[in-house]
């Protein structure tokens, strides 16, 4: 594993490691909990890998890859009521590279690594609890699947460290979502600098530059939203509503195949 690249052996898996693998043209990556008996335990919406119910399904679905028509034998299917699944290993490759998501790196790589989703500075918790937490949600879900709030990269991050964004009006753990708003914010508020400046080296510069500190400011171990919460109690909160996630409310499409 490299310092600007994640991609690992499948000899060096172990029990409790988060593991992701980019989809076509890198639009996504998916993430699991690695827990030994080469299985994966991940989070899906309604078992499809990635989606949003709104327009965004046009681009996210076309990067899924192809599925066998024969189910895998070692693989669960989705429970009634919460997409949390487990998967062989190929399956959850789907063909892909495989990558191992880092913990508690340095602020320098982890700026150095430009796209989210890849590592944090946040540290992980002992693997005998990140797989504990991985099977307890396999069984008891993990709420509503949300693109941006509660997607597959925020279930393995939450495995991994129990921790938990409590404010609803905010982003989730995902550096992938993070990005994807972190872009054109830095895009928009650099702007302003047009008034100053025509230079346009200066001006990507800066618009870098906001892009790296929105993504510094919203990784999970920099913030000061979150909590550490056991899954336990997790998903009693789940079931009484102190806790809920909600689906995005935009422009809705007729549903996508799932």
């Amino acid at each position: 594993m490299g310092l600007l690249s994640n991609r690992i052996d499948r000899s060096s898996l172990k029990p409790g490691d988060h593991i992701y693998s980019w989809r076509t043209a890198y639009i996504y990556a998916h993430h699991g909990i690695y827990v030994g008996d080469n299985k994966v335990i991940h989070f899906t919406r309604r078992g499809q890998e990635v989606g949003t119910g709104t327009v965004l399904d046009h681009i996210l679905v076309s990067s899924i890859p192809n599925r066998s028509i024969v189910p895998c034998t070692v693989c669960t299917p989705p429970s009634d009521g919460h997409g949390v699944v487990s998967s062989c290993l190929d399956c959850f490759l789907a063909g892909g590279i495989l990558y191992r998501f880092e913990y508690a790196v340095t602020p320098a790589i982890f700026l150095a690594k430009a796209r989210g989703g890849t590592c944090t500075l946040a540290v992980s918790d002992p693997d005998d609890i990140v797989v504990h937490r991985a099977n307890y949600l396999l069984t008891n879900g993990f709420g509503l699947y949300n693109v941006f709030k509660n997607n597959c990269e925020d279930f393995a991050i939450y495995c991994k460290t129990g921790l938990l964004v409590v404010d609803d009006s905010t982003m989730g753990q995902s550096g992938q979502a993070v990005s994807i708003i972190g872009g054109p914010l830095a895009a928009v508020m650099s702007t302003p600098l047009r008034l100053v400046t025509t230079n346009v080296y200066g001006m990507v510069a800066t618009a870098v530059g906001v892009y790296c500190a929105s993504r510094y400011a919203a990784d999970i171990g920099m913030r000061r939203d979150v909590m550490k919460v056991c899954a336990e109690d997790l998903t009693t909160r789940l079931t009484t509503g102190l806790l809920q996630v909600v689906e995005p409310s935009l422009a809705v499409l007729p549903p996508t195949v799932s």
